[in-house]
């Protein structure tokens, strides 16, 4: 298969900002696609060569990019990076400098996607003494047997920025639609999807085994499972009911939640989003490796830090002191970790995510050797809101956000955020509105002191029915000097020419962004709005809600994922109960 075809079905969805016709689109990549390759399409198509959690990236910098650009079409480097700046995009110098380039190709081939694959992943791969000259040499290689149009996203390709706006859910409806007939079998390659983290063996699979190849599709240790979440109410009554009058009740700890994969004694810890984290937590992996008695298992768990002299948990802030590349020795004895269990999700061949909660706890409790440094969560089954507050109140006080109560009956919905896990979070006990996660996704330039920075940055929240981001809020309030000085450079990464495909604003932003970076925020209460488009006409025609004076808490959640910002349904929520409360005042 031809480069260029897939070059041809990139362009027409960069033309549109309608999901249907980028569906469609994919749709027809998808059919002329052969099985063997699918996966290579489905990545690059991603803007990567593998999963994320395999952790290799091209990480091509733009002045390696130009200077290969300047090689392959005899032009000097600083011409390449004066187009550059006229353009703000090195794949449309890519284009136009390869249209005109005087440097003779007479033994150019036409590029497969194959080929381009394969090429890309020496790139990524390359490394030690001369990996510099040896990217250089085979991405001029490429360019040089590559149409104008291949240049581009090469180009975008290498250096992260292909950004076509297509969101997991597009590509597996598309996926549905290609190898089925029908987007209602989405809900089967969505679960396979949600047990490996890996779109382009679910679609390999797909492609050469069929539905039944998917139905058989099962969990495998070192393949991360898309954690499940839980939604969110403030009054216990409201959850005994949500969960039929009975809950198991779990300390929620002030840490990063990890999962835990284990085989032998080699252990691999996956971030909330699915990165490997597993360098910048040595202890936790000693812990797990000689306290979790099964040859094989995934578990799941808080990393908490500790002060190291009393034992006493530590809040979030502190245990990001751990998420460097360098200083880890020091920065292990600095802030120590311990870990609390929580689930377990396989164990020596057996998968555990399609069996109950109770029965989950059980095995857990049969595969964990506790120790000072590694227990299972707190934990308390009750049907009694008073002892839920009490159990709320004594992980409070140590240090904990609240309690998460459980179905006692429940599976474990992987990447699906439910009923069956409902947060009893301390802010939500305040009289001004809880910390919320906002993803950015534009910023309006500052003035007077804040001028060459924002001024204030618009946030969203996740739209998960309809998969996209409506705004909530404009942030200006909660910055140091020293945040402003950074915002720029921070979301530079992330910046692009217009509002995102899956964004919804009525606002004219002056600078926007890919939803990518998520951050916390507080403010004093949820109001209705004319202008923002959070659960636009849910509670009112005409007005969708927002946050009355908002504030950044000086919390950036690098832990999380856009899709695990907080969700216009949990507003929704939020607003009802905060009504609630009003009417029982009055």
């Amino acid at each position: 298969m031809r480069y260029l075809e897939i070059v041809d079905i990139y362009e027409r969805i960069e033309a549109t900002t309608k999901r249907l016709e980028m569906t469609d689109f994919l749709v027809e990549l998808f059919k002329k696609t052969p099985k063997e390759i699918v996966d290579k399409v489905i990545y690059l198509t991603q803007g990567k060569l593998y999963p994320d959690f395999v952790g290799i990236e091209l990480g091509i910098a733009e002045k390696l990019a130009a200077k290969a650009i300047s090689m392959t079409c005899g032009v000097d480097q600083e011409d390449v990076e004066k187009h550059l700046n006229e353009k703000g995009d090195l794949g449309l110098v890519a284009e136009q400098l390869t249209k005109s380039k005087r440097q003779a190709t007479l033994f150019s081939k036409p590029l497969s996607v194959k080929g381009v694959y394969d090429t890309l992943e020496k790139v990524a791969k390359a490394s030690g003494e001369g990996s510099m000259e040896l990217k250089l040499r085979l991405l001029s290689g490429l360019l040089a047997d590559a149409e104008p149009k291949e240049a581009k996203y090469i180009l975008r390709t290498v250096t992260g920025k292909l950004r076509l706006g297509i969101a997991d859910m597009t590509l597996l409806d598309a996926l549905a639609t290609a190898y089925t007939e029908s987007k209602e079998n989405r809900v089967l390659i969505e679960r396979a999807y949600n047990l490996s983290s890996d779109l382009g063996d679910v679609a390999k699979t797909l492609a050469e085994k069929g539905p039944n190849g998917i139905k058989k599709y099962r969990v495998k240790v070192n393949r991360p499972i898309r954690m499940m979440l839980a939604q969110r109410l403030g009054v216990p009554e409201e959850i005994l009911e949500k969960l039929g009058g009975e809950a198991a009740c779990e300390w929620k700890y002030d840490g990063e939640r990890v999962q835990i994969h284990k085989k032998g004694i080699e252990v691999t810890l996956f971030s909330r989003r699915l990165e490997n984290i597993t360098l910048q937590y040595p202890d936790a992996c000693e812990l797990a490796g000689k306290q979790l008695k099964a040859e094989e298992a995934i578990v799941e768990a808080e990393c908490v830090a500790i002060d190291p002299e009393t034992g006493e948990l530590l809040p979030f802030q502190e245990l990001m002191h751990r998420r460097r590349k360098y200083g880890i020795e020091e920065a292990k004895e600095k802030f120590p970790v311990s870990l609390y269990l929580f689930d377990v999700l396989y164990a020596d061949g057996e998968d555990f995510t399609e069996k109950a909660y109770s029965e989950r706890r059980k095995k857990l409790k049969k595969i964990t050797r506790e120790s000072e440094r590694l227990k299972l969560a707190e934990s308390l089954v009750t049907g009694d809101a008073k002892k839920i507050m009490q159990f709320f109140d004594k992980a409070v006080e140590a240090g904990c956000e609240g309690l998460i109560l459980k179905s006692r009956s429940g599976t474990y919905q992987a990447g699906a955020r439910g009923w069956l896990w409902i947060k009893l979070k301390r802010s939500y006990q305040s009289k001004i509105i809880e910390p919320i996660d906002v993803v950015i996704v534009g910023a309006f330039h500052g003035r007077g002191k804040r001028s060459g920075s924002y001024g204030a940055l618009l946030g969203a929240v996740y739209d998960k029915e309809k998969d996209v981001f409506a705004t909530i809020c404009k942030i200006g309030s909660g910055f140091t000097d020293e945040d402003l000085k950074n915002l720029p450079s921070m979301l530079a990464p992330h910046a692009i020419k217009h509002m995102h495909a899956r964004v919804l604003s009525e606002f004219k932003a002056d600078v926007w962004f890919t939803p990518a970076a998520v951050i916390e925020i507080i403010g004093d209460e949820l109001t209705l709005s004319p202008v923002h488009t959070c659960a636009y006409g849910v509670i009112r025609e005409g007005s969708g809600i927002a946050v009355r004076f908002p504030r950044f808490t000086g919390r950036w959640r690098t832990d999380k994922a856009p899709e695990d910002a907080t969700t216009v349904e949990e507003i929704v929520e939020m607003y009802r109960a905060q009504l609630k409360k009003i009417e029982e005042v009055q």
